[in-house]
């Protein structure tokens, strides 16, 4: 175990001085302060940088060193960075295709992403050192597409978190505060697009990890919905896990980017990189004219209710719908909490076994993941005490619930809870289609849902230790494999202080609260989280806008961090 110990701290010494020597040995130029011609760059959308590229207005290699020097500037300030990819990317950007939908664009990857030549460790020491013998098909597409890949971003250990921080590369900080989580599992990828030094990424999600990044850092996504976006070729911490579908996903410092990216993947026809990636071109989404549409709103999912500041961005939201003749209903659906229930025995099923089989003695895993993996490790006997004690002595049935089912299942109680799966996807089909509302017409189902990202804005470090119990806004949708994007829409404000008469429900709820300080988490941002249903992105993309616009006319436009 000793020599086991040692090994994990020698991979993790050697993982960071090798990314230093790579930052160290870059020439000169990727070390001094941004120049006007830099700060021009960076100031375009990606549709512009694509538009001078292919018109030889714009070298690539200009743009990859105003990138690459906002990136090691951004990594500077939050540990954002894991693979430095930049001295071969001066290479890819000479020989970049300029006819590409995305000619000259520098996209930055989550670390589990496939590069020829490069770890994709994922902050496991064990890891270290086993570069991939080829490009994922994801950066097949992009290099095709005239992109460069040029870093990879943090993660945290065993990717099951909404922080950012291992033993191999250490902890990513929140861009606009420091103390504070900047998300995850693509925290890493978020930290380094709100500070601009890239204008593009690619995440993945399977409990919200593109989503509470976004949130947490001021960016924006669209989680795919499953065999949607390419994926195959990248690394894992649960290989073969599909209870719960995890998809690959574009993260953007812009919402414009966003749609600029999402139509170049498409126009390169994906499904001929990827054999699990549907061929469903990009389509074209036009709203009705003859009716408003209706948005339904998920208040609260009976876990942890929406803090004064994220119920604020919400409220916000509604009120500007409304005002522009939009209807806004409250959603009556299949209880989140169940779905809660469902996809945290499905996620683990194995009992974690999988993610914890790389981990070494000693070997420091997050937060939200140490009591977790502790009570898989236990006795179910004992798990079932321990819940009878929250059920009738704390009287705490919502925590008991979890508690009481989490524990390793056999294939027949998996298979049973495939059924369960599949049993309260068909109900919440008819919020679609039938009309699990309040105060709407009561006919039509809705058009989309609005809710929160998460009960929390950012949460300090370590707060994952609590905070991961309360992902159900999250993890909700891809129980359903909804589309889901998120968009920022404000910051905290120091009067957005939580109510004298507020009583926790229940223990997580009281946990989560006792994290939640207006006045200490004043100017981190605040999103929205805006549902179409399943291959629904395209029209997702399309209501984000809508709201952006109406936000803007407002006068209530999100401001990020400037340059």
């Amino acid at each position: 175990m000793l020599f086991s110990y040692l090994a994990h701290r020698q991979a993790c010494n050697d993982k960071q001085r090798e990314r230093a020597q790579r930052i160290a040995s870059l020439p000169e130029v990727y070390h001094q302060p941004l120049t006007p011609q830099d700060k021009d760059i960076l100031s375009f959308p990606i549709s512009a940088i694509v538009s001078r590229v292919q018109t030889a207005s714009l070298d690539p290699s200009d743009v990859l060193t105003a990138y690459a020097k906002r990136a090691l500037q951004a990594h500077a300030q939050t540990n954002c960075l894991t693979e430095i990819m930049i001295e071969p990317a001066e290479r890819w950007a000479r020989g970049a295709h300029r006819s590409g939908p995305l000619a000259g664009v520098p996209v930055s990857l989550k670390d589990m992403l496939a590069v020829q030549g490069y770890d994709s460790c994922m902050g496991y020491s064990a890891m270290t050192g086993k570069p991939m013998s080829y490009d994922g098909a994801f950066v097949r597409l992009l290099r095709r597409a005239g992109a460069i890949p040029f870093v990879k971003t943090n993660v945290p250990t065993t990717m099951l978190s909404f922080e950012a921080s291992n033993d191999v590369f250490g902890r990513t900080e929140n861009p606009h505060k420091k103390g504070y989580s900047p998300g995850g599992s693509s925290g890493g990828e978020s930290a380094l697009l709100a500070l601009g030094g890239s204008r593009i990424g690619v995440g993945t999600d399977v409990a919200g990890s593109v989503r509470a990044p976004s949130h947490y850092s001021g960016v924006y996504a669209i989680k795919s919905s499953l065999h949607r976006f390419i994926k195959t070729g990248s690394a894992t911490t649960i290989p073969g896990q599909e209870g719960v579908p995890a998809t690959h996903s574009p993260m953007a410092k812009t919402l414009e980017d966003l749609e600029t990216f999402w139509r170049a993947v498409f126009q390169m026809k994906p499904w001929e990189y990827d054999h699990s990636c549907l061929n469903i071109p990009w389509r074209e989404v036009k709203f009705p004219v003859d009716r408003p549409l209706r948005w339904g709103v998920l208040w609260d999912d009976g876990v942890v209710a929406p803090s004064p500041a994220c119920l604020r961005a919400l409220k916000s939201v509604t009120e500007v719908l409304q005002k522009n003749g939009h209807e806004v209903v409250t959603l009556n659906p299949p209880s989140p909490y169940e779905g809660l229930q469902i996809a945290s025995q499905l996620l683990l099923a194995d009992g974690g076994k999988a993610a914890a089989k790389p981990l070494r003695p000693f070997e420091t895993n997050d937060a939200r993941m140490i009591p977790a993996f502790r009570a898989l490790g236990l006795p179910r006997f004992i798990m079932k005490i321990y819940a009878w004690y929250l059920r009738y002595i704390r009287r705490d049935p919502i925590y008991a619930g979890l508690v009481d089912t989490f524990y390793e299942k056999s294939v027949s109680e998996y298979y049973a809870l495939i059924v369960k799966r599949e049993d309260y996807r068909a109900r919440w089909f008819k919020v679609w289609r039938d009309t699990e509302v309040e105060g709407g017409l009561g006919d039509k189902g809705v058009d989309f849902i609005l809710t929160v990202p998460n009960a929390l804005p950012a949460v300090p470090h370590r707060g994952m230790r609590h905070g991961w119990k309360a992902c159900g806004y999250t993890f909700l949708f891809n129980l359903l494999d909804y589309s889901a994007g998120v968009m920022p829409i404000t910051h905290v404000k120091s009067t957005d202080v939580v109510s004298r008469s507020f009583r926790a429900r229940n223990t997580i709820e009281r946990e989560n609260y006792r994290m939640y300080d207006a006045a200490a988490m004043e100017g981190l941002p605040v999103g929205v989280q805006v549902v179409g249903k399943r291959l629904d992105e395209e029209r997702v993309l399309e209501g984000m806008k809508l709201i952006e616009k109406l936000i803007k006319g407002a006068g209530l436009a999100y401001t990020g961090i400037p340059l």
